[in-house]
């Protein structure tokens, strides 16, 4: 294995095991050579990996003190290794409800910029035909719906929204799965999905706006009722 992998897994270890409690928030790391000798890696690839961690807000290094396990609040959420470390552990109800929040913030914008923009719809459309093929079993219906959303960030011509569409693809994978169990179905409408890729092909801003603010408030309100407290996934 290269070193570049070397350094990607034992990321993967640390920030897998910080996520799931393993250190306790506001305790010290191990230091560099005792991480070093418990993973047979190098001193060099132990301190790029914890020079990771702590870009992605896990960690924080103090002059004296070590290496200190940062709380939940400090993550960079918005790093999609983050995201997958949490998904890996099991999302909250609060941190569903949060990137729905999110969502609904920014994917609506981006569907009315894309239409008004007379955007490329290709992938979104290619998005969609996936949908359409999963739906009579000839494919991933989570994979295409998440490609979905995503493509849509990307068509907005917004460079910052597109630059989130690693991390929406990312978290979708565990929303959508707990909205369609709550549901009880296997996947998502292909209508609903249809409908918003019609409204942004054809110019249709504002009911291109309207149709996925609907859509993701609708799953943000069926998770509000189904879990009104905080618990994990």
């Amino acid at each position: 294995m290269s070193s570049g992998g070397i350094t990607r897994a034992l990321l993967d270890e640390l920030g897998g095991s910080i996520v799931r409690g393993d250190y306790v928030i506001g305790t010290n790391l191990p230091a560099e050579a005792e991480i070093a000798a418990m993973h047979k890696v190098s001193r060099t690839v132990t301190r790029e990996a914890m020079k990771m961690l702590a870009a992605k807000g896990l960690v924080k290094a103090w002059p004296r003190r070590g290496t200190i396990v940062q709380d939940e609040e400090d993550w960079n959420l918005m790093d999609p290794d983050v995201m997958t470390w949490l998904l890996e552990r099991g999302m909250s109800v609060k941190l569903v409800k949060d990137f729905l929040n999110m969502r609904l913030a920014i994917e609506p914008a981006a569907a009315e910029m894309a239409a008004l923009n007379k955007a490329d719809t290709s992938e979104v459309e290619k998005a969609l035909d996936l949908m359409k093929r999963a739906a009579t079993g000839g494919g991933d219906a989570l994979s295409a719906d998440c490609m979905f959303h995503a493509s849509i960030l990307k068509a907005s011509g917004n460079r910052f929204f597109a630059q989130m569409s690693p991390l929406v693809d990312t978290a979708l994978r565990m929303t959508i799965r707990v909205t369609n169990q709550i549901k009880g179905v296997q996947m998502a409408s292909v209508t609903d999905h249809e409908d918003i890729f019609t409204a942004i092909k054809s110019g249709k801003a504002t009911r291109a706006r309207k149709l996925i603010h609907g859509h993701i408030s609708a799953a943000l309100d069926l998770v509000e009722a189904t879990y009104p407290d905080d618990k994990l996934l």
